[in-house]
């Protein structure tokens, strides 16, 4: 069983995609803020503790190792709003003593290093702090300095910032989403306005899409309007060919009706001759226009092999051709592609070798290749050639300049109307060898 989904609208495609990216990177972006406020805070901490005991370093030096004689007491926690300890050999000074407990054990161990306790259960201390301890000899005495902060206080601060900055990041999301609904509906506008247009298209208002669309929309309104140009050149060329075909076979028609209508006259063989004549100007226009209406011409995503479709023909008019040789010479590949309709190519072809074939003495030439974006097709043979003078008019339809090789006139015609649709030109010349050269150029 197929199962069919509904088709999904732009708006709804990009607000799919675009929304939660923006919640996504919000949310990294709210982690990452809260990681680095965390480190940044902590770095800043170390930093201030770390000169406030450089400060009660300098303080006992200068007091040369006698702590009682520096103001202690509470005079450095309203000064700097930390707490800290102080040890010689002798004396112990702590402040504040509530803190006592908390900062004892970080006295029993020498080094300098940046200390962090959590979650102490100490009644009226912090249970989450940062201290640096230092040690050093005043004087031949030792002497340890711990300064720390209450890390609590510190914290709350942060998750108030961290929170602000959690309901900012929601009304960004909110902005976000309004930018992307504006930017989409603006965005857009072009597919209305063509929407209109095929509307009024459709109602026989305009004839072509002549919306002014974005760059991103000019091939799709370029490839409609030559859609609609290939409709309108096949319905004239029906027209026309309808047209010609009445014109054509209305004078044979009354021709014979006449033959057949005069009673008077006998049915020798004089008249049987005119009415098999007739009967053959009708046979051979119904012939150019039956395969005038197969050709094609111009196609959205019509293509042909160019080189594969030649070796077929070129193998098959030597089977048809025996005592002659036909070549083919190349630039490109088995894969390469030209935007000519199959059909199309191979009745160019076709015709070229075909008639290249019924003049030549011994071989015939072909040659494809793609140069300054035209397709290049040259037929030469090594026949009698054609005078300068009569290859004005090859290629008009009916108009044979050897009236004892068979067929009627029209291969080069119809080389010349396909090329003509493709807005190429075909060219006569004589070749080096003396018989006719071919040049067809179609821009690709």
């Amino acid at each position: 069983m197929t199962l069919f989904k509904k088709p999904v609208s732009v708006k709804g495609a990009l607000l799919t995609l675009l929304l939660p990216a923006g919640i996504v990177l919000m949310t990294i972006a709210w982690f990452v803020h809260g990681l680095l406020l965390e480190r940044m805070s902590r770095e800043f901490v170390e930093s201030r503790l770390k000169d406030e005991v450089a400060f009660l370093e300098l303080n006992i030096r200068q007091a040369e190792g006698k702590i009682d004689m520096l103001k202690t007491g509470d005079y450095f926690e309203k000064v700097f709003h930390h707490a800290f300890a102080i040890q010689s050999s002798d004396q112990t000074v702590i402040s504040p003593q509530s803190w006592q407990p908390l900062l004892n054990p970080l006295l029993q161990f020498d080094g300098d290093e940046s200390i962090r306790v959590h979650n102490a259960k100490i009644a009226n201390a912090p249970s989450d702090i940062l201290a640096y301890r230092k040690s050093f000899v005043v004087n031949g005495v030792p002497v340890k300095v711990i300064v720390s902060e209450d890390m609590g206080a510190l914290k709350s601060s942060q998750a108030e910032l961290h929170a602000w900055t959690a309901i900012v990041s929601i009304l960004l999301i909110i902005l976000l989403v309004g930018i992307i609904w504006f930017g989409i509906n603006l965005s857009m506008r072009p597919v209305v306005s063509l929407q209109a247009a095929l509307k009024r298209l459709q109602s026989g208002e305009i004839s072509r899409i002549d919306a002014e669309a974005p760059e991103e929309f000019q091939p799709l309104v370029q490839q409609l309007n030559q859609l609609l140009d290939s409709l309108d050149q096949r319905l004239e060329r029906s027209r026309e060919a309808l047209a010609n075909l009445s014109h054509s076979v209305k004078t044979p028609i009354a021709a014979v009706r006449q033959v057949l209508e005069d009673t008077s006259r006998p049915l020798d063989e004089s008249l049987r001759h005119e009415m098999g004549s007739r009967l053959s100007d009708i046979d051979r226009q119904l012939e150019a226009e039956m395969r005038r209406s197969r050709f094609a011409g111009p196609q959205v995503g019509k293509s042909a092999y160019p080189v594969k479709q030649a070796r077929d023909l070129l193998w098959m008019l030597g089977r048809l051709y025996p005592e002659k040789s036909f070549e083919l010479s190349t630039s490109l590949t088995e894969e390469f592609r030209w935007p000519i309709e199959e059909h199309d190519l191979n009745e160019i072809l076709g015709n070229l070798l075909d008639n290249a074939g019924k003049w030549s003495t011994e071989c015939v030439e072909l040659s494809l290749e793609q140069r300054n974006g035209l397709a290049q097709i040259v037929v030469t043979d090594d026949g009698s050639g054609v005078s300068e003078s009569d290859q004005v008019h090859l290629g008009q339809r009916g108009r044979r300049l050897d009236e004892q090789t068979p067929g009627h006139g029209l291969g080069l015609a119809i080389v010349r109307d396909i090329v003509a649709r493709y807005g190429g030109h075909a060219s006569f010349s004589s070749g080096s060898k003396g018989g006719l050269r071919v040049l067809v150029e179609i821009s690709i």
